[in-house]
């Protein structure tokens, strides 16, 4: 292993287009010269990324490496939090034994048997828009098929209009983007607010007349059981919105827009459709839907790979970097649908795995089933390299459109 460095990188260098474009090339060069890297955060944080498989796991499920917003910086809270203190009070941002409470409250809507009662519901939506794109000839694949499908499995789900998913996109495209500056954290407080009276007027609606879905079960929760606060309420809600839908938006467009610039890999697919349950896996490492995961905060003075990172410093893992990692996959830059034993980071690792992983993958598996098998001549509609991604410094990897024709 090299030895530590200790140069740092500018805050810049994971906001700028040509990162956004390929980060892969980037990460590259930073692994030749180790597998942590320190930041030059805003206001002096000390902050740190770490781009290897090895230690991101570790660090993924390091216990001194917090979740919870208490232990930020109180920039970073400031930062991050602004106008918004009911989304730092959810699972994804608490540690035991809160972290362990609320992801329970959740839990049994996403099991196994739960999720796999959802599939004739999610092959009826996916048919219904392969149906609407096939009529046309063309689409952007984005906004007629991988958003609005597992938006409308996410929002039946909770029990929330999915005529609102409009908003939904908006919203989520704030929420999950750092907001460094006044102007960003301007924006973000109109949506914030937003968010928060969309889902109290829902949930006063619960109050009101009770359903089955999961607002109700949560209301009842906070209500008659005491379980969680009317903030976590309100918090959970959100979260569940977000990352119910955008990890799957953009498993099927990177997923489809790799297969679409393999062909042999496409080919391969749809001559072997068994290997579909792999290649998906594949997709998740190659290019995952989440560029690097929320922050972690050091609660003591500790060391990641021999580099220091004292106590209240900022760390994520870019579990993309993770993925395209030659000390963990052979030949990592190759696209492979035939791939074996794929212990790729792209959901996580530890308690903070993603509870939604199994829907994701069901959602993604019928999507690519139904579209290889329906749309036999799908092809991009303009050339690989125009293809936009969404390069707004964002945690989530994924495209801005995908034009197809069939």
């Amino acid at each position: 292993m090299p030895e530590p460095t200790t140069e740092r990188l500018p805050f810049e260098f994971m906001l700028s287009p040509e990162f956004g474009r390929d980060p892969y090339t980037e990460y590259g060069r930073l692994r030749e010269r180790g597998p942590v890297h320190a930041i030059d955060f805003p206001r002096g944080v000390p902050a740190f990324v770490v781009i290897d498989h090895e230690h991101g796991r570790q660090a993924l499920t390091d216990p001194r490496l917090a979740k919870g917003l208490g232990h930020a910086p109180g920039f970073f809270q400031d930062a991050v939090v602004r106008g918004n203190p009911a989304l730092a009070r959810n699972m994804l941002n608490s540690d035991p034994p809160d972290h362990t409470r609320l992801r329970r409250l959740v839990a049994g809507a996403f099991t196994a048997r739960r999720t796999a009662s959802l599939a004739p519901r999610i092959q009826e939506i996916t048919d219904r828009l392969v149906d609407t794109m096939e009529a046309a000839g063309e689409a952007d694949l984005l906004d007629d098929f991988a958003f609005p499908l597992p938006i409308t499995v996410i929002c039946e789900l909770l029990g929330v209009p999915s005529a609102d998913r409009a908003d939904f996109r908006e919203w989520s495209a704030s929420l999950i983007t750092p907001a460094f500056t006044e102007e960003a954290a301007r924006q973000r407080d109109a949506v914030n607010a937003a968010v928060r009276a969309y889902f109290a007027g829902l949930i006063d609606e619960r109050r009101r007349a009770p359903r089955d879905d999961m607002i109700s079960a949560l209301v009842t929760a906070r209500d008659e059981e005491g379980l969680l606060s009317e903030q976590e309420l309100l918090a959970t809600l959100t979260l569940l919105l977000i990352a119910g839908h955008e990890t799957t938006v953009n498993l099927i467009g990177n997923g489809m827009l790799a297969l679409l610039t393999h062909p042999a890999q496409l080919g391969l697919l749809r001559e072997r459709p068994e290997l579909l349950p792999g290649a998906i896996e594949e997709f998740l490492r190659y290019e995952g839907p989440v560029e690097r995961a929320t922050f972690r905060f050091a609660t003591e003075d500790m060391e990641i790979a021999g580099v220091p990172v004292p106590k209240g410093g900022v760390v994520h893992v870019s579990l993309g970097a993770a993925g395209r990692d030659p000390a963990a996959f052979d030949d990592p830059d190759t696209l492979d649908v035939t791939r074996t034993g794929n212990h790729h980071l792209a959901f996580g690792h530890g308690i903070h795995f993603c509870l939604g992983a199994p829907l994701a993958r069901l959602e993604a598996r019928i999507a690519f089933e139904t579209l290889l098998s329906r749309l036999p001549g799908i092809r991009l509609a303009c050339p690989a390299e125009d293809v936009a991604w969404r390069l707004n410094g964002s945690l989530i990897r994924g495209l801005q459109a995908l034009p197809v024709r069939f």
